[in-house]
């Protein structure tokens, strides 16, 4: 039996008739449209998360959207990654070597991937330099997913020499919004509430899953679902949980993976293993509907990122009905209105005095819930992101050519 793919007429009981007719109008003005996403994983962290179902969405609208991994050697990601790091607000020795490695890979990936769209999106700093490697067939998009507040500033000027050769760049909030040459545009992700990770599933599943990992339900669960990284804190988050339960009995479970473009992942994870115990759970798996079910049973889901990009586990466990605590940085600041729908915290220690705030009121937690669910609901699925490109794509002068042609 062939399985059902998600398309835009699934979301008319989410966002009503009105919203689902828009989108399709839109759409029908560059139907056909040839469109290539590049990044650099296809699992691990929330862009590969979040391709994965936009391109289907799009397709389903009559945009015909691919999705391209680029390779790399090990030496490659750690450059990457450091680029990542430093625009976040890290340091970061850029010499020539390293240069000369970045360049040398994306060249090779340029021999690759065939790239003559009508219209490409590179998504972050890893596929950025591929611009340099092809004759422009349609505009050129690069999508940035990181945190911009602090960029290390010989880096950003380095990069910038490749982001200037593009026709336009995407970030997620308008903090981000940097010096260039080229028109700049803000789209916040989003999520597809219909995904292993989102969608509605039910208890004897979520039983399952908690069961297969020896996760105990028998106190209330504080978790925390994120990439291995620094920036997530977890080791604030350890610190606060045992902070916190000074007053109130409660299970902790760290739930991260390694994407394949950060060697740095395995090293931190290494480096939160020795704190685990009885009630300090700490997992490494890829494993969404373990994600979804952890989301739904926790009693409060912490992000204490020191930055993000975004952090699109706060809507996911928002849509879910389960009261975030969020660190009060980038993205997070768009998703959690603070003591309505969650709270924004600035150390360990709001932290730990959340947690325990929201385990001794279940109401609280209750009406946080209901608000964060109708948050997302609003704001934060797909289709408001789908429409986001979708007026892009009718804005671009060569978009209209191909309309036409």
């Amino acid at each position: 039996m062939e399985t059902k793919l998600i398309g835009i007429e699934d979301y008319r009981p989410l966002i009503g008739d009105e919203s689902v007719e828009r989108i399709r109008e839109k759409a029908s003005r560059v139907e056909g449209l040839h469109v290539a996403n590049v990044s650099s994983t296809y699992y691990g962290g929330g862009v590969a998360n979040l391709l994965g179902s936009l391109s289907l969405l799009m397709n389903s609208v009559g945009i015909t959207t691919g999705w391209r991994v680029i390779q790399g050697s090990p030496d490659f990601f750690s450059i990457t990654k450091k680029m990542h790091n430093a625009l976040q607000g890290g340091k970061i020795n850029l010499t020539d070597r390293k240069k000369e490695i970045y360049r040398r890979v994306i060249r090779q990936n340029a021999i690759r991937n065939h790239l003559d769209h009508d219209l490409v999106i590179v998504h972050d700093p890893q596929p950025l330099a591929m611009i340099e490697h092809y004759p422009k067939s349609g505009p050129w998009i690069w999508r940035c997913h990181v945190d911009l507040t602090e960029p290390d500033p010989e880096l950003l000027q380095y990069l910038t020499g490749f982001i200037n050769r593009y026709d336009a760049a995407i970030f997620s909030i308008e903090e981000y919004r940097r010096k260039l040459d080229i028109p700049q545009f803000f789209f916040m992700p989003a999520i597809d509430p219909f995904s292993i990770t989102n969608y509605d599933m039910p208890g004897e599943e979520m039983d399952e899953r908690l069961d297969h990992y020896d996760i105990p339900t028998d106190l209330p669960l504080v978790v925390q679902i994120s990439r291995f990284d620094r920036w997530k804190d977890p080791e604030g988050v350890i610190e606060a949980f045992k902070i916190a339960r000074k007053e109130v009995d409660a299970t902790l479970v760290l739930l991260g993976n390694v994407a394949t473009d950060d060697p740095e992942g395995e090293e931190v994870y290494n480096s939160l293993r020795e704190q685990r115990e009885e009630r300090i759970i700490i997992l490494s798996k890829e494993d969404t509907a373990l994600v979804n079910a952890l989301q739904c049973r926790a009693a409060v889901v912490l992000q204490k990122s020191i930055r993000e990009g975004f952090g699109l586990t706060v809507a996911e466990a928002m849509w879910k009905k389960t009261p975030v605590i969020g660190g009060d940085t980038g993205g997070i600041r768009y998703q959690i209105n603070n003591g309505e729908n969650g709270f924004l915290v600035s150390s360990v220690e709001e932290a730990a005095e959340k947690i325990v705030l929201l385990l001794k009121d279940p109401e609280l937690c209750r009406k946080m819930g209901e608000a964060g669910r109708e948050k997302v609901r609003g704001h934060l699925l797909l289709t408001r992101l789908l429409e986001n490109y979708l007026d892009l794509f009718n804005s671009i002068e060569t978009v209209y050519r191909f309309r036409d042609s």
